[in-house]
């Protein structure tokens, strides 16, 4: 942990979606890369990241929306080209980062996979990133802003997202709904930087399995954290930065079982 600076990106957060907590998580991550070394830290409704007090970065690098352009613009290939739906993904230049946390078995990562069957994985991440680009994006309430996401390649072709954002997940069923959404063709919004940034994030940043199946546990902190700690306070092995925990559930969304959906977290305290 470093020495203060000024200055800094604030973006709004709500800790009770494991989506957006893990949105931050990537935000770090790629900043981190960016900048050449990165710390962040939650307070009541933010999430803020700055680089380290021994980095120069240029005024430009602290902008919220330069670093968000950088993102968008970074190239993301499929490795695979014969597997649509869980290829490895590299994110390109300037963060050279080899998303494939949804194959891990050894470390649980294959137990966060929402995705399934027809979902190809490269097809909704190169969809949510290029939205990144926006104006509208580029302020502290990124992570709410809501909208219907198109194909890059066939512009007409709606892109329905992974599923991180709990507020998709907890109105996932159809049971709860009353009807289907998918059969009906109804054009439904997303929240891209949340689901592409969830999907980076994820890579490092891994909650805590619990021993009820399915179930996860994350921890917020109120501390400057460098990113190379960040992943070990996120699953709480850094109790004494961090004792404000969340419990989630990857729930089915569908009938099959196939496809799931981050809940919204329940806050607890430990001691």
């Amino acid at each position: 942990m470093s020495k203060t600076q000024e200055k800094h990106i604030r973006v709004r957060i709500d800790s009770t979606n494991p989506g957006q907590f893990f949105a931050c998580c990537g935000l770090l991550e790629l900043a981190d890369r960016l900048w050449g070394g990165a710390e962040a830290w939650f307070e009541p409704g933010a999430f803020i990241t700055r680089p380290l007090a021994d980095k120069n970065a240029s005024p430009t690098d602290l902008c919220l929306g330069d670093l968000l352009n950088a993102i968008a613009s970074a190239s993301l290939h499929q490795v695979d080209p014969d597997d649509d739906t869980a290829s490895p993904i590299i994110l390109g230049t300037p963060f050279n980062l080899r998303l494939d946390w949804w194959a891990d078995e050894r470390a649980g990562g294959k137990r966060l996979k929402v995705w399934a069957g027809s979902m190809r994985c490269a097809r909704i991440a190169r969809a949510m990133q290029a939205v990144l680009q926006r104006p509208e994006l580029q302020d502290e309430a990124m992570l709410d802003h809501a909208v219907i996401v198109y194909d890059t390649l066939v512009a007409e072709k709606k892109v329905e997202p992974f599923y991180f954002d709990a507020r998709r997940g907890s109105n996932a069923l159809s049971l709860d709904v009353g009807f289907s959404t998918d059969k009906l063709n109804l054009k439904t919004a997303a929240y891209p930087a949340v689901e592409f940034l969830c999907l980076v994030g994820l890579q490092r940043h891994r909650p805590m399995a619990t021993t009820a199946p399915r179930v996860f546990e994350y921890y917020t902190w109120s501390v400057p954290m460098e990113a190379r700690l960040a992943p070990s306070a996120v699953c709480g092995l850094l109790a004494q930065f961090g004792k404000r925990g969340f419990r989630f559930e990857n729930a089915f969304r569908s009938d099959q079982r196939k496809h799931k959906a981050f809940t919204p977290a329940t806050p607890f305290e430990r001691s």
